[in-house]
């Protein structure tokens, strides 16, 4: 017993000997591999005049390293859905990456793609890929969603005003031939002289009205802006309807405040409130009323137009104001109507920052609301002794 005892710290010290081998060879391994491990590779650095020139275009702008991994994107990048997570999420955008870096070439291409991961929307992005330094690739991208809207635009109103203006013009060559062919019955000449002057009159009105919208859609359309009494120019736009709508018997009634003032071009002003009324007038059937009324709420002038006519649609009240559309095509071509009245009244609104609402029910009429901020100025003030208030409404017929 006294042999095992003693031979215990023998046992006990061998144990000991192998658990430090143990440990010092696990160690001189550790050692070793750490003085031979490869240096992790440092994250790219891209030249700072580059990053200042990336950090100013206004294209989206995305820096690829050999991996294709995003080195720097800038904000519209990530605005346009072109990178997404730091990564570029479109496909086509990678396959021309993938061109690119396989011969080196430029590539150019104009891609709609999705704006995002969920909806419907789309946007139109002029992609361009170019090799930066060896293994680097440089991705631009320009919005040209706006552009291709506008230019849609364009196209279709050169095509809808060569439309408009062949109507007239064919229809006064026909009548001029007829007038020649009938030199010998003055009633007929009368007759069919006065037919032109109607086609001639909706021609000049129709070019008016063109050269009107081309100048409101340009920049800076507000030339002379300045305090403007909004009782001034209701009166004003119904003297000028007041020759048609007593042509149908039509009255039209004027009420609401007379102190309202709003910021703007007068003439601008007259001539929305006057398409207004010019819609009301041709639209309603004789012997009925259209009402102006101008009131102020909420910081905005309002100059609600109302009429007893056919009233619009639902599906169509989306389109009134689209350039030559027409709730009735055959209704506008017998009161000279051009189909871009509507368009203009939208325009002038959007300039003087206001818009145009609408309320219209078939069989009842409709209501056109011209909304414009109100002026912070008070009322001009007369020398003479103040004036007793003006009444709260007040009716003039046409």
């Amino acid at each position: 017993m006294d042999g095992i005892i003693s031979g215990v710290p023998v046992l006990a010290a061998g144990i000991l000997g192998v658990v430090v081998g143990v440990v010092a060879t696990i160690a001189f391994r550790v050692s070793d591999r750490s003085q031979h491990r490869v240096p992790e590779r440092p994250a790219p650095e891209l030249d700072d005049g580059l990053v200042r020139v990336l950090s100013v275009l206004k294209s989206a702008a995305v820096v690829l390293d050999v991996d294709d991994d995003v080195l720097r994107a800038s904000p519209p990048a990530y605005a346009l859905g072109v990178v997404r997570n730091d990564e570029v999420t479109h496909p086509a955008v990678r396959d021309l990456v993938a061109q690119v870096r396989r011969d080196g070439v430029i590539r150019e291409q104009e891609l709609e793609l999705a704006r995002g991961p969920i909806g419907s929307g789309t946007v139109l992005l002029q992609v361009r890929v170019a090799p930066l330094g060896v293994d680097r690739m440089l991705v631009l991208a320009e919005d040209r969603t706006e552009a291709r809207r506008v230019e849609a635009i364009r196209r279709d109103f050169v095509v809808n005003v060569s439309h408009e203006l062949k109507t007239p013009v064919g229809a006064i060559a026909l009548l001029a031939e007829t007038v020649a062919d009938a030199a010998d019955d003055p009633v007929a000449v009368r007759r069919f002289t006065e037919r032109m002057q109607k086609e001639a009159a909706r021609l000049s009105a129709l070019v008016h009205e063109i050269i009107e919208l081309s100048r409101l859609q340009a920049t800076g359309a507000l030339s002379d802006v300045r305090t403007v009494n909004v009782a001034d120019v209701v009166a004003e736009a119904v003297d000028r309807a007041r020759t048609t709508a007593q042509g149908k018997n039509i009255a039209i009634t004027v009420g609401g405040g007379k102190d309202a003032l709003v910021y703007g071009d007068h003439n601008l002003l007259v001539t929305a409130v006057r398409n207004l009324l010019d819609n009301a007038v041709a639209y309603s059937p004789p012997h009925t009323r259209v009402g102006v009324g101008v009131s102020e709420r909420r910081g905005l002038v309002e100059i609600a137009v109302v009429d007893q006519g056919i009233g619009i649609a639902v599906d169509e009240q989306d389109r009134v104001f689209e350039r030559f559309y027409r709730v009735d095509p055959a209704r506008s071509r017998d009161t000279g109507g051009t189909g871009l009245g509507l368009s203009i009244v939208k325009h002038v609104a959007a300039d003087h920052g206001g818009d145009v609402q609408m309320w219209s029910e078939p069989g009842k009429g409709s209501t056109f609301t011209l909304r414009i901020p109100a002026a912070d100025l008070p009322a001009p003030q007369s020398d003479a002794d103040p004036a007793p208030p003006a009444p709260t409404s007040e009716e003039v017929d046409a």
